[in-house]
């Protein structure tokens, strides 16, 4: 594969690995995907000692060199501060690694029911970021390709020091021509159950529609501040998107917002944010939106929840202000 020397640039020994990450050391597991463990470690360079995350692929898991090769050529090509970026990898008898940046935050679905840590406001913005790195793989500048991630799921967005959003796991991801409105290919269904679109899974008719509803569905886990599905004794018993849909639909949010978020949020966010997430989860692709009025709406929400606080900050100090006068005339 000549290809290959193109990256020849990224690459590191395995000797490098094996110490960085104190020869794969349990403690040192961070995460565990459809690739293999992921470890913590760390790189010397110029600038001292930098932290970085080694995902170890494991064949028995299912994939291997085609997942592994995509990764590269897919984060070697397409770089944005929403995704997240590959820095080297490692590629020495059967063992293979790659190794990014380090959210050290780790990933959303470990944030979703806890609305101190991650507000209404923090949601937003993480929303705002996830959707700007799928506007940018979905309408590419000066490009022929367009990227269709395949597999958008909160487990695959990462968070950094600063709670800045990185889409990752380019493994499953397709190219398709940019020049067109709707990209269709026929591909065999991946992704997780729950977040993947009932059309591509029935049909394998894959579009970037496929992408919105996926994004859609982990809209409503930010909302709702739980995954999509319910698990019993490992297995996956229930998908809850019918019912959010529902809920929107008979003006129920309520009942499935995180209690803890509702105090929070401005009410026109709220409305806002609900309502373009309900359209990501249409039924009929051609009633989704575009990845730019999906960005559009959620910048409309975040201004609406940002105005709000504003006021509400205003107003404490208004009072605090009145408080402090009333108490010095009291000591007078």
């Amino acid at each position: 594969m000549s290809f290959m020397k193109d990256f020849d640039h990224l690459k590191i020994q395995m000797k490098d690995v094996v110490s960085a990450t104190n020869n794969f050391d349990p403690t040192r597991v961070i995460g565990c995907g459809g690739f293999g463990k992921v470890y913590k470690g760390e790189l010397s360079s110029p600038e001292g000692q930098i932290t970085f995350a080694f995902k170890h692929l494991d064949r028995r898991l299912g994939q291997g060199n085609i997942e592994f090769w995509k990764e590269i050529m897919m984060l070697s090509k397409h770089k944005h501060k929403n995704l997240v970026t590959l820095m080297h990898f490692c590629i020495e008898d059967d063992e293979m690694i790659l190794v990014y940046e380090y959210a050290s935050r780790g990933s959303l679905d470990r944030y979703l029911s806890d609305a101190s840590t991650l507000t209404w406001t923090q949601r937003l913005k993480i929303s705002v970021g996830v959707a700007h790195g799928l506007q940018f793989l979905h309408d590419p500048k000066g490009s022929q390709q367009r990227v269709i991630h395949r597999d958008i799921k909160s487990a695959n967005i990462l968070l950094d020091d600063d709670w800045t959003a990185k889409v990752s796991d380019f493994g499953l991801s397709k190219v398709g021509p940019a020049n067109q409105a709707h990209t269709y290919m026929v591909s065999h269904g991946v992704g997780t159950p729950g977040y993947w679109d009932p059309l591509y899974m029935e049909f394998g008719y894959l579009s970037k529609e496929s992408d919105v509803y996926s994004f859609g569905v982990v809209l409503f886990e930010i909302l709702c501040g739980r995954l999509c599905y319910e698990y019993s004794n490992h297995e996956q018993t229930k998908i809850l998107v019918p019912k959010w849909r529902q809920c929107y639909d008979e003006k129920r949010l309520d009942e499935i917002i995180l209690s803890d978020l509702k105090k929070q949020m401005d009410p026109g966010s709220l409305e806002s944010f609900s309502a373009i997430a309900y359209q990501c989860v249409k039924k009929v692709r051609e009633e989704r939106p575009t990845m730019a009025e999906i960005v559009k709406e959620l910048e409309f929400s975040l201004e609406q929840q940002e105005i709000f606080e504003s006021i509400l900050e205003s107003s404490h100090g208004e009072s605090t202000s009145l408080m402090l006068k009333f108490e010095s005339r009291s000591v007078g």
